[in-house]
């Protein structure tokens, strides 16, 4: 019997997507001779009637939808799963209405491309529904626990990096702080790494505290040793000073993170009386053209979850350790997250630099 399996990215896009969904296609196709479905647009594919899904075939990969960012499937992060729903007078759980769309697909199973928070979801909705499941982790935040490395991280970081070597030179040519502001939803990874790699002066990040004062006297440090310009990465989860995160609310309603960069803005320059200018990179980092690194890893990924599937291994999840892929129980990871240590390697790399780095006891 010809095996009927299902593929769908839930959560925040990013770059390396359709790497892993070609992956999982050509694997099934080429080496098992199964049938592939993608699901449109997460999980609100499966609440449609019929569900919205496409067979996929080796046709829908022509060479270049690796190269493109996002994913050609859709994603979503809005809503409630588990919610309760009135439709024409009656009571209906949004869960009973997902699972009842993948049954209806008659697939043997379902691989779901996540961060931490949607892994938890689609490994609650699958055992519910008592559906095989293997999940393969994704998110620029790279905080998916046990996991060295997600699809998307290794772009998000690139395009930080970029974004620094592209303000260094205006900073240095009107004598300005530049504030760099990045995503890191909980976890700093990115501004750590790009804030490093890209020649930072300071870094800041949610896992370690830091002080306006502190940041002025260093800036004043470097204008003191001759540096007319400086450049600030931070993390868009690192609190005010006053313990409260910086939001912004949007026109249909939703408050995301966001402004910390202007905050810190007024505070700096206050102390400091230096011309500071703020850019936040925003969806920059989700929709670049995956980086190399991205793209192996997700096509690592998506041939290891797919043999998963022939082995009839289920609630696993596909990792990065060891230079290499590995799968673990679905159940250690779903909902975790890995945030930075004060004593990560990078941190005392960080610091070897004369990089301020929040105020570490």
């Amino acid at each position: 019997m010809v095996k009927r399996i299902g593929i769908l990215t839930s959560g925040g896009d990013c770059a390396g997507l359709n790497a892993v969904i070609r992956a999982v296609t050509l694997r099934a196709i080429k080496q098992y001779k199964w049938k592939v479905f993608g699901i449109k647009d997460g999980t609100l594919g499966l609440m449609k009637n019929p569900v919205d899904v496409l067979e996929l075939k080796e046709s829908n990969f022509d060479g270049n939808l690796m190269r493109m960012g996002g994913t050609f499937l859709g994603s979503n992060n809005k809503g409630n799963p588990f919610k309760t729903i009135n439709k024409k007078g009656k009571q209906l759980n949004v869960s009973d209405i997902i699972i009842n769309g993948i049954k209806s697909l008659k697939l043997d199973a379902l691989i779901g491309i996540g961060g931490d928070g949607s892994l938890k979801l689609l490994q609650t909705l699958t055992k519910k529904g008592n559906i095989n499941f293997v999940g393969i982790p994704k998110t620029i935040d790279n905080d998916v626990k046990d996991n060295e490395l997600s699809i998307g991280y290794d772009t998000a970081v690139d395009v930080a990096t970029n974004a620094l070597d592209m303000l260094q030179p205006t900073a240095a040519s009107h004598r300005r702080a530049m504030i760099l502001e990045v995503m890191g939803r909980d976890a700093g990874h990115i501004a750590l790494n790009a804030g490093i790699a890209g020649g930072a002066d300071v870094i800041l990040i949610p896992e370690i505290t830091y002080s306006i004062k502190s940041i002025a006297k260093h800036i004043d440090e470097i204008r003191k040793n001759g540096r007319n310009h400086a450049l600030i990465v931070v993390a868009e989860a690192v609190k005010k000073e006053n313990g409260k995160k910086a939001v912004v609310k949007f026109v249909d309603g939703q408050v995301r993170l966001g402004g910390i960069g202007a905050y810190l803005s007024e505070k700096i320059s206050k102390l400091t009386k230096a011309e500071i200018r703020v850019t936040v990179l925003g969806h920059l980092q989700r929709g670049a053209q995956p980086t190399h690194r991205d793209r192996l890893i997700a096509s690592a990924f998506g041939v290891h979850a797919v043999d998963l599937i022939a082995e009839n291994k289920f609630n696993r999840v596909v990792v990065w350790k060891n230079r290499g892929v590995e799968d673990l129980n679905l159940d250690e990871i779903a909902g975790k997250s890995k945030t930075i240590n004060k004593n990560d390697p990078l941190i005392e790399v960080a610091r070897g630099l004369g990089i301020y780095i929040g105020d570490i006891s």
